[in-house]
């Protein structure tokens, strides 16, 4: 799968879409919202996160895991949140989800992340990762600081067991989290003691 030609992944995009239209339309978004934030907070305890930590999110769009609650409650629970920017070259830029001016705070920001929570159309089980096919995380996420896990918000279902394409430029993430709990992955797994594949309840 490695290096398939673009035509081929946006066909893939393409079903993903149109599949997560037929999930979403599926899913109470209230619960969904309310799950997530429950456990997202698991996931960031279980990484010994609190007070002080820094994490990034996103605002999520329709039809996409929702993400007001989790802001909402990783706010609460003292961790600084960075939301990102998206930039005309489709490069990430980041500001601080409590500074209400939305000041950037520069591409390199995600480096001071302890956590990166990601968005996705999906994943698979090797921890490849499919986005929009902007690259804005491409381009980001190898910026953050060594060992750090990349979790992605998914509707449940969106955990694939076959392989997804994956280009020399893809980077593998480390955990899935869905309003049915995370599910850590062979990336996380292989490397420094933490926590094992279960759900965050």
């Amino acid at each position: 799968m490695q290096g398939m030609p673009s035509a081929a992944k946006r066909t893939i995009r393409t079903t993903l879409r149109g599949r997560r239209r037929l999930l979403w339309a599926a899913r109470e978004s209230a619960a969904d919202a309310a799950a997530l934030a429950r456990h997202g907070r698991a996931v960031v305890r279980a990484g010994g996160l609190g007070p002080g930590s820094t994490t990034t999110l996103y605002e999520s769009f329709d039809g996409e895991p929702p993400t007001a609650d989790l802001l909402s409650a990783l706010l609460a629970d003292g961790l600084r949140v960075l939301l990102p920017i998206t930039e005309g070259d489709l490069d990430l830029d980041w500001f601080d989800a409590a500074d209400p001016h939305r000041r950037p705070l520069g591409k390199d920001a995600i480096h001071a992340a302890d956590l990166v929570l990601a968005p996705g159309l999906a994943v698979d089980i090797t921890g490849t990762r499919m986005g929009q096919g902007g690259g804005c995380y491409d381009r980001a996420l190898p910026r953050r600081a060594p060992g750090v896990a990349v979790v992605v918000l998914l509707h449940p279902g969106e955990l694939h067991e076959a392989l997804l394409p994956r280009d020399a430029h893809d980077v593998a993430v480390d955990g899935v989290l869905t309003a049915d709990g995370v599910t850590w992955l062979a990336p996380y797994l292989t490397g420094s003691p933490k926590p094992g594949p279960e759900s965050a309840r």
